[in-house]
């Protein structure tokens, strides 16, 4: 029996506040070994019932206005949604996703609602199976499994407060009490990472990382040379969506000796301004087909590249059994599959060298902790997947102490460093180039009343009064 499953058998709790009401954290509760393995049926304690959802998403600024007020970088906020969950004990669990809030929104209060709403929040793992049954009969991947992801990140959240323990504890336990970190080098506010490797200033990028404690980097050198979403009278006219150029695009079918060697060009300028001291990973977005990801790969061979992620669309494994026959560099499979079903084939037939999920797309920590899992019991290593976003990456901290087969961590430090702050009451910090959380109940954080309270805020609740029975 894990740490959660034997902690939560007992109903014995701290009548700890909600975090967001007040402004301070509760001090650790002790709990005796014995306390802890009794049931609640001997002591004859109440449920904790869930009382009401809230889910919470901005509206985008018009492009001119966002462009003259903040420059360079895409708009985060429109594409991220925000979960609180409501308990008769007063207190308030968070979870977070991203990409097309208000459609997330829509399955959290038209379908999960009516399956959380007046139950026990620390059953976690039969409310994740209801809402993956229920939305898998037609089919789960997409918004669904987005709000399943933040559903569930919010109750360990509120299993942890409950008990008075971090969420790493009710995994069991830390295997690390830090994980080293990555940069993926978008830009934002005063870090304008993106354009600095793409204006010719990549060897400079890693020096000031290097100065920051930082010894990894991600970068995507070859996306300029691909098929765009412009349409087809304007194939390589970059577009421009949620405030910054696409990372999305069509299969690129070929790729030019002249771009190609631009693209190592970036590559090669990080190898002479640090030498080996700077581990690089090459994003793919799976914008190539098999025969260029197989040209791109070992053309990065020589430049010792960490990983070589998602080159391809991930959805034919065969074709990455055949990549990586044809490379000596390590293959990442990432974000894009959704469930430990999707994983299940990549990590079983070796398709994959390194597993990255997202904690707030595939599942939250009980789905995610199977993919770990998974893939420990071939010898693989994971890396949690997160340009998302405040809450999420305190998620991921917490899986990445856990899990024992956890190898770097992704984050984005121009966000952490700028919209982060307004979001969340407690941001995470780098530090030595690694990232750790406190020793506070649950996630450790929660959205900071300012931000809630901001004009462009959309907030939408359901309780049982509002339930959509149909």
């Amino acid at each position: 029996m894990d740490n959660l499953s034997t902690k939560l058998a007992t109903r014995k709790r701290p009548r700890n506040p909600p975090i967001e009401a007040t402004g301070s954290w509760p001090e650790k509760t002790s709990y005796s070994s014995q306390g802890l393995f009794n049931t609640k049926r001997d002591k004859g304690l109440q449920l904790m019932k869930i009382t009401q959802l809230e889910t919470i998403w901005f509206e985008p600024l018009p492009a001119d206005d966002w462009q003259r007020s903040r420059g360079t970088g895409r708009q985060a906020l429109p594409n991220n949604l925000w979960v609180r969950i409501y308990t008769d004990e007063g207190l308030v669990g968070l979870g977070e996703t991203y990409y097309l809030p208000r459609s997330v929104s829509a399955v959290i209060h038209d379908a999960y609602a009516t399956l959380l709403i007046g139950r026990d929040v620390l059953d976690i793992d039969n409310h994740w199976n209801n809402m993956f049954s229920l939305v898998n009969f037609c089919g789960h991947a997409g918004a669904e499994m987005r709000a399943i992801s933040a559903i569930d990140m919010a109750l360990w959240d509120l299993a942890g407060q409950h008990l008075g323990v971090p969420i790493y504890q009710l995994l069991g336990g830390r295997n690390r009490e830090r994980i080293a970190v990555y940069n993926t080098c978008v830009g934002y506010g005063h870090h304008d990472d993106m354009q600095a490797w793409l204006d010719g200033r990549a060897g400079h990028l890693a020096e000031e990382l290097l100065a920051q404690g930082i010894t990894a980097m991600k970068i995507w050198p070859f996306d300029q040379f691909g098929p765009t979403l412009s349409g087809p009278t304007a194939i390589r006219e970059p577009m421009t969506i949620w405030g910054g150029l696409a990372a999305a695009g069509i299969l690129g079918h070929h790729i030019s000796h002249d771009d190609l060697r631009s693209g190592l060009a970036i590559v090669e300028q990080i190898r002479e301004a640090v030498g080996d001291r700077m581990s690089i990973a090459i994003e793919g977005h799976a914008r190539w087909n098999l025969t260029t990801a197989t040209r791109i790969a070992r053309e990065l061979e020589p430049f010792d590249i960490m990983w070589l992620e998602e080159i391809m669309p991930p959805d034919n494994v065969e074709a990455y059994l055949r990549l990586k026959q044809s490379t000596r560099i390590p293959i990442c499979q990432s974000e894009r599959l959704l469930s430990r079903f999707a994983f299940r084939e990549t990590i079983e037939r070796g398709a994959a060298d390194i597993i990255m999920p997202d904690l707030s797309w595939c599942g939250g920590f009980t789905e995610t902790r199977r993919i770990c899992q998974a893939a420990d019991t071939y010898y693989l290593p994971v890396t949690l997947h997160d340009t998302i976003g405040p809450v999420a990456l305190q998620a991921a901290v917490h899986m990445m102490l856990h899990a024992p087969n956890a190898m770097i961590q992704e984050v984005v430090r121009a966000y952490i460093h700028g919209w982060y702050q307004d979001v969340v009451t407690h941001p995470l910090e780098i530090r030595d180039g690694c990232i750790s959380v406190a020793n506070r109940p649950g996630l450790g954080t929660a959205l900071q009343p300012e931000f809630l309270q901001r004009p462009d805020a959309r907030h939408e609740m359901t309780d049982a009064s509002r339930l959509r029975r149909w």
